[in-house]
C-alpha cells in the first residue's frame, strides 16, 4: 500500500513539487504541470503529453530533449483539467504547433478535446493522437474504442524524436498515428494498488491467481488464472499479441516488458529473457527492446507487455537520442536553459457589476459551497470505496479537491462583490481546473450553465433557478451520458424534471427544491440495480452491479445539503 503521505488530497500537488525540484535540469513547473527547463528552437512542433498521476516516469519523467515539451498531470488516475492542458501546451509551444498525445479514457479526451478548442480560438495550430495499444480493452474490430498503456511510450518517442527533428506538424501528427497503429499492449496483475490514505487495494486477485487484462488505474482484469512460471507467463503475453500482428508489419518488433510498480527488475528480466526467445522462435528480429518500469500503476504487482513493429521510417525514430528525467537513449545534446523563474498560477477572475440582491445572494451561495466542501470531506472514502468497486477509486478525492477550490474561489469572488452567477461561473471554473477528470468537467460545465442563467442582475424567481437547472442539465446531458447509464446523469434529470413539474405547479422553491433532492436520492439508490455503459466501468460492468453510482451519490448529497 502507499504509506508516504500527508492529506491525500495534497498528494498529486505535492508529488509535482518534489518531482520539479528534483530535475530541475529537465523540467519547470507551470500550471496544471511541467514544461522544458530547455530552449526549443523557434517553429518546432510542442509535443504535450499527460494524463493522471500515479503512473511515474509517465507523465512527467518524459518530458526533455527528443521527447516530450510539456505534460500535464492531473490528480490521482483522473485526467487533467481542460484549464491545465491549455496552461502547458501555451507554455510548451514553440510557434510550429501543438500535437497533444494522451491514452483513450474518457476523461482525457472530454479535458483534452476542450483545450484543443481553446488552444485554437487562440490562433494556435493543434493536433491530437490518442493511444489506443491495450487489447484487452475493446475488441479489434472496434480498437478505437481501447484504452491507452504503456504503448504510449512508443507513440510519445517516435513523435518527440520526429519534432525534434525539425519535421511539420502535419508529418509529426502522422508518424504518431502510425505508430499507434503498429503497437499492442497486454497485461496481467498478481495484485492491485493502493491510492494514498486508502486503507484497502482497489481490487484484490487470490493468493496464485492473477488478473488477466488490467488497466493502469487499478481496473480489475477480464479474466483471471493461476499464476504461471515466468516462462509461461512470457508465452501468454507474446501469444496473444502475435495474434494481433499489424497488417503490414514486418519481421521487426520492438518489446517492451513494463512493470507496473512492485515487482522487482530481476523479475522482469527472467521473463523478458523468455519474451525474446519467443520472438525469436516466430523468426522475428528484436529491435531496441525496453525492459523496466515505464508506465506504472502505483504499487501495483503486475506486468504488461507491448509489441511496437517499426517501420523503415520509424525504426530510426525510436533509436533517436532522448534526454529526460527518466528515460534516456543515445548520447545527451547540450540545451540552452531557460530563465528558472517558475510560472505563477493565473490573475484571479474579474468580476463585473452586479445589483446589491445578486451580490447578497452571492454571499449566500458562497456559504452553500462551503457546505459541499464539507458534506464531501465527510463522504470522501465512502465515495471513493463505491467508486473503486468497478472503477479507479478516484471519485471521492476528486470531488473533494473540485470542492475545495470552488469553495475558496466562490469565498473570494463573493468578497470582491460579484453577483450570484459570477460567483457560480468562477466557482465552476476553478471545480474543473482542480478536480480534473471527468466528473470535474462536467460539474465545471453545470456550474458555469447555472452562473449564466442566473445572472448578476437581480436575485432569481424560482422560475429562473428552475431554468437554470434545466440549462445545467442540458450542459451536462451534451457530454453524451443519457438516463440508464449508470452515471450522475440518472440522479440530475429526475431531479431536474421533479423540481420543473413542482415549481410549474406552484410550489415555493424550497418545497420543490426539497422534493427534488429526494427524488435524486431515490434514483442515485436505484443505479445499484443497473450495468455501466459509459467510462471506465464500462469493461467490469458486473462487478459494478449491486453498488450504486458514486456520480449519482454525489449528486444527490449535495443538493441534498443546499436544500435549506
Amino acid at each position: 500500500m502507499t504509506r508516504l503521505f500527508n492529506n491525500p488530497a495534497d498528494f498529486a500537488d505535492e508529488m509535482v513539487d518534489g518531482f520539479v525540484a528534483a530535475n530541475l535540469r529537465w523540467v519547470r513547473k507551470v500550471h496544471g504541470g511541467v514544461a522544458r527547463s530547455t530552449a526549443s528552437p523557434d517553429g518546432t512542433v510542442a509535443l504535450v503529453i499527460g494524463g493522471g498521476s500515479g503512473h511515474y516516469p509517465a507523465f512527467g519523467g518524459l518530458v526533455g530533449h527528443g521527447l516530450a515539451a510539456g505534460a500535464a498531470m492531473g490528480n490521482l488516475f483522473a485526467s487533467p483539467s481542460a484549464q491545465q492542458v491549455t496552461a502547458v501546451a501555451r507554455a510548451s509551444q514553440h510557434g510550429g504547433g501543438v500535437l497533444l498525445s494522451y491514452g483513450n479514457y474518457a476523461g482525457d479526451v472530454l479535458n483534452f478535446d476542450a483545450a484543443e478548442r481553446a488552444l485554437t480560438e487562440l490562433g494556435i495550430d493543434v493536433r491530437t493522437v490518442r493511444v489506443t495499444d491495450d487489447v484487452a480493452s475493446a475488441p479489434a474490430g472496434e480498437a478505437h474504442k481501447r484504452r491507452g498503456i504503456a504503448g504510449d511510450l512508443c507513440v510519445f518517442k517516435v513523435a518527440g524524436a520526429a519534432a525534434e527533428q525539425g519535421k511539420s506538424l502535419d508529418e509529426v501528427t502522422e508518424v504518431a498515428t502510425r505508430a499507434n497503429d503498429r503497437t499492442r499492449s497486454f497485461g496481467v496483475a498478481f495484485s492491485g494498488c493502493s491510492l494514498p490514505g486508502a486503507d484497502e487495494p482497489l481490487f484484490t486477485v487470490p493468493e496464485g491467481r492473477m488478473a488477466i487484462g488490467m488497466g493502469i488505474h487499478g481496473e480489475r482484469g477480464i479474466d483471471e488464472a493461476d499464476v504461471p512460471t515466468a516462462d509461461g507467463l512470457a508465452e501468454l503475453l507474446t501469444d496473444r499479441l502475435l495474434q494481433e500482428r499489424p497488417e503490414g508489419a514486418g519481421d521487426r518488433v520492438v518489446p517492451i516488458l513494463n512493470g507496473l510498480g512492485s515487482v522487482k527488475y530481476e523479475e522482469l528480466f527472467v521473463v523478458y529473457a523468455a519474451v525474446q526467445r519467443h520472438l525469436t522462435d516466430a523468426g522475428l528480429t528484436v529491435v531496441e527492446p525496453e525492459v523496466g518500469e515505464l508506465v506504472t500503476s502505483f504499487d501495483m504487482a503486475g506486468v504488461s507487455l507491448t509489441l511496437f513493429w517499426p517501420d523503415a521510417e520509424l525504426e530510426p525514430l525510436w533509436a533517436a537520442p532522448a534526454d529526460t528525467p527518466a528515460y534516456r537513449k543515445g548520447g545527451a545534446v547540450p540545451q540552452e536553459r531557460l530563465p528558472e523563474a517558475v510560472l505563477t498560477a493565473d490573475e484571479s477572475a474579474p468580476v463585473g457589476p452586479a445589483s446589491d440582491a445578486s451580490r447578497a445572494l452571492g454571499t449566500e451561495i458562497a456559504q452553500a459551497f462551503t457546505t459541499i466542501r464539507e458534506l464531501l470531506d465527510a463522504h470522501a472514502d465512502e465515495l471513493g470505496r463505491i467508486d473503486a468497486v468497478a472503477g479507479d477509486g478516484d471519485h471521492g478525492i476528486g470531488m473533494q479537491r473540485g470542492s475545495t477550490a470552488a469553495d475558496a474561489a466562490a469565498r473570494d469572488a463573493a468578497e470582491r462583490g460579484a453577483g450570484a452567477g459570477s460567483v457560480l461561473t468562477i466557482a465552476g471554473d476553478a471545480w474543473s481546473d482542480k478536480a480534473g477528470g471527468t466528473s470535474g468537467a462536467i460539474w465545471g460545465a453545470a456550474l458555469e450553465a447555472l452562473g449564466r442563467v442566473i445572472g448578476d442582475r437581480e436575485r432569481p424567481t424560482a422560475a429562473t433557478v428552475q431554468r437554470a437547472v434545466h440549462a445545467a442539465t442540458d450542459a451536462v446531458l451534451a457530454f453524451g451520458a443519457a438516463v440508464g447509464d449508470k452515471t450522475m446523469v440518472d440522479a440530475l434529470v429526475p431531479f431536474d424534471d421533479v423540481l420543473t413539474t413542482r415549481i410549474t405547479a406552484g410550489d415555493d422553491l424550497t418545497t420543490a427544491w426539497s422534493e427534488a433532492a429526494d427524488a435524486a436520492q431515490q434514483a442515485a439508490d436505484g443505479t445499484a440495480d443497473l450495468l455501466p455503459r459509459m467510462g471506465r466501468a464500462r469493461t467490469h460492468a458486473e462487478h459494478a452491479v449491486g453498488t450504486p453510482d458514486p456520480g449519482a451519490v454525489s449528486f444527490a448529497l449535495i443538493v441534498d445539503a443546499v436544500a435549506p
